[in-house]
């Protein structure tokens, strides 16, 4: 990995949802995670045939991989998962892989989430599975 103009420090690296604070460099417009937070964070160990997790094997190029980092696009574009990211807020969400969006679109089933009524009690769609249910959207902007 090129250290030259880098900057180091946390990234937090959005991941199912879930925000995870990684150590990181950005060089230029590259954010280069080092291979032990890629393990931690995601599951992926970088080993010589490539980026693995458990009997499965990404090769990687040179160029998105040195022996102690990988860049997080070549990581996205790998694993085939949308990536956007905000270099400014070192920040950046790892999106899910075709597969598993087209997956979820076939189940036909909404995701659960929760939101409070105008009582203040919080209310999952997961409680009313099985159940026809309206939901209502609004938004003043």
């Amino acid at each position: 990995m090129v250290k030259s103009a880098a900057t180091e420090g946390a990234f937090v690296l959005i991941n199912d949802g879930r925000p995870l604070a990684v150590a990181a460099s950005v060089v230029g417009s590259q954010v280069w995670l080092p291979a032990d937070a890629v393990k931690a964070a995601l599951g992926w160990e970088l080993k010589p045939e490539g980026l693995c997790r458990d009997d499965v094997c990404v090769p990687l190029t040179p160029a998105i991989a040195s022996p102690d980092a990988i860049a997080l696009s070549g990581l996205a574009a790998a694993l085939r998962r949308p990536l956007a990211l905000g270099l400014d807020e070192r920040a950046a969400y790892l999106g899910a892989a075709a597969p598993d969006r087209a997956a979820a679109l076939a189940s036909l089933e909404a995701p659960d989430f929760a939101l409070p009524d105008l009582a203040g009690r919080v209310h999952t769609l997961s409680e009313h599975r099985g159940k026809k249910v309206l939901l209502v959207a609004y938004a003043s902007w």
